[in-house]
């Protein structure tokens, strides 16, 4: 039997981090990944291949608008073109995952099927290896609706759309969460007549109302979206795929080509056997841990999607170095997602960072709203790309408890408010940083001027000021 100081189970960014960082720091180290590549579903399913069929897509769209500038476009999308464009972006990333980089650095990599036999003992491919410490990052997969007449009809996921050779005419997208608007987005763009059907009562639920209410009106403009509606069958007639769908009470039928299925995501769990290790899991498959990433074996850790805290691919590798120093250092360092971003990738984007206008209102009796139209901004204009806004919500002395954005690039150039709410600077001084004209991070200059406009020019201060001036001159 093999010992290890560390075993990672699962080869995705969470795992990726640990095994990399455990081994540079004199770690010996065993990566088991099920995949015969690793890289996770991220590089392969999730991140890469979605941004890069975005990308082509945006391109597409914005290249059909030539003809106010007098170009003449036409033709169909060769699918198949976009799809190989695809995968050379997962191949070029690939080189960074490549196994024989993790072999230089001492990680000892096994692909099969990773299962506890006790608390220390993992399985893989009937080889039993005995780790110290033991970290799960297993990742999740697409959840798929129990709905009659799905299955045997056929579906799409983030798993399997990027193997599409032809588009679909008509697309269904069964959920509105960021997967499915992000690829219904897309697909739209390529050409495809697109409807999303999501059971709540509004998309973007997570986000502050005002940024919710405006990208939902922005995307509406693109695609067919149906809100509070479920679908309660589907059945292959004509060679389409018909679903009923229920709304209002009524129910009605959706011919379409192809079905993608974006109704959220369940944890890997269910072949690691965490009853022999005597590891706790929700209801859902999660795996329970503390602010240390510890669960109730305090020697076994989850990170990623596994843990159901924060189902994003930066928040895996932030918890992977984190769990590096406890578990490999003996650290007791607390996990806080207090300062961790998110950003949806629809044209435009939205951003978010930490409590939304309505969260901070419902904390804090006294906050302060700063709105930045993209209208007003020089570059904006200039780009002829205007919908959308910047807020950034303070407490009363302008400490950052929040920040949202609609527009383009706004996981780009909304950065420096997440440096400067993680290192607890105030809003005003950014204000103070000079940015190159013009540019999209003016935004958040001007909201950080609005700051300093409200303070300095309205109340007890503007008068001091004004008293100041007189009796200097």
């Amino acid at each position: 039997m093999k010992k290890y100081d560390l075993i990672v189970i699962g080869g995705g960014s969470g795992g990726l981090t640990v095994a990399a960082g455990a081994a540079s720091l004199g770690g010996k180290v065993a990566l088991i990944e099920k995949n015969n590549l690793l890289g996770g579903d991220c590089l392969h399913y999730g991140c890469v291949p979605s941004k890069t069929l975005i990308e082509a897509a945006n391109r597409i769209y914005e290249a059909r608008s030539l003809k106010s500038f007098g170009i003449q476009t036409s033709g169909t999308v060769d699918l198949k073109a976009v799809m190989h464009h695809v995968q050379k972006s997962i191949s070029h990333i690939q080189e960074h995952d490549d196994v024989e980089r993790f072999r230089k650095l001492g990680v000892d990599v096994y692909f099969g099927t990773g299962s506890f036999q006790s608390p220390h003992e993992v399985s893989v491919n009937d080889t039993v290896l005995y780790g110290k410490k033991i970290v799960v990052s297993t990742g999740s997969r697409p959840l798929v609706p129990e709905v009659e007449g799905l299955k045997e009809c056929g579906f799409l996921t983030n798993e399997s759309i990027f193997s599409l050779q032809e588009l679909p005419q008509k697309l269904a997208v069964i959920g509105g969460g960021p997967v499915g608007v992000e690829l219904a987005q897309a697909m739209s763009r390529l050409g495809s007549e697109t409807t999303v059907i999501d059971r709540s009562p509004a998309l973007f639920g997570k986000e502050d109302n005002e940024v919710g209410e405006t990208i939902s009106k922005l995307l509406e403009k693109e695609m067919t979206i149906l809100t509070e509606a479920s679908v309660e069958k589907v059945e292959v007639r004509d060679g389409k795929k018909v679903l009923f769908v229920k709304r209002a009470g009524m129910l009605s039928e959706l011919p379409v080509d192809e079905i993608l299925v974006a109704a959220g995501r369940v944890p890997n769990t269910g072949s690691l056997a965490l009853e022999r290790a005597g590891v706790h899991a929700d209801k859902r498959g999660h795996i329970k841990v503390n602010e240390r990433l510890e669960s109730n074996v305090s020697h076994i850790y989850a990170v990623g999607d596994v843990n159901g805290a924060f189902p994003f691919t930066h928040a895996a590798g932030m918890e992977g170095k984190l769990v590096v120093q406890n578990a490999l250092l003996g650290l007791r360092r607390k996990v806080s997602y207090d300062h961790v971003p998110w950003v949806i990738y629809t044209s435009p984007e939205v951003f978010h960072l930490g409590l939304t206008e309505e969260k901070a209102r419902d904390e804090n009796s006294d906050i302060r709203v700063f709105r930045v139209p993209l209208s007003k901004v020089d570059r904006f204009v200039a780009d002829h790309q205007t919908e959308g806004f910047v807020k950034v919500i303070t407490d009363k002395k302008g400490k950052i408890l929040g920040a949202h954005a609609v527009g383009k690039h706004a996981g780009d150039f909304m950065q420096e408010l997440i440096a400067a709410k993680q290192f607890n600077k105030k809003i005003g001084s950014l204000s103070n940083v000079i940015h190159p004209y013009p540019s999209h991070s003016a935004a958040v200059q001007q909201a950080a001027d609005l700051y300093w406009r409200e303070t300095l020019f309205e109340g007890k201060i503007q008068k001091l000021l004004e008293r100041y001036v007189k009796w200097k001159h």
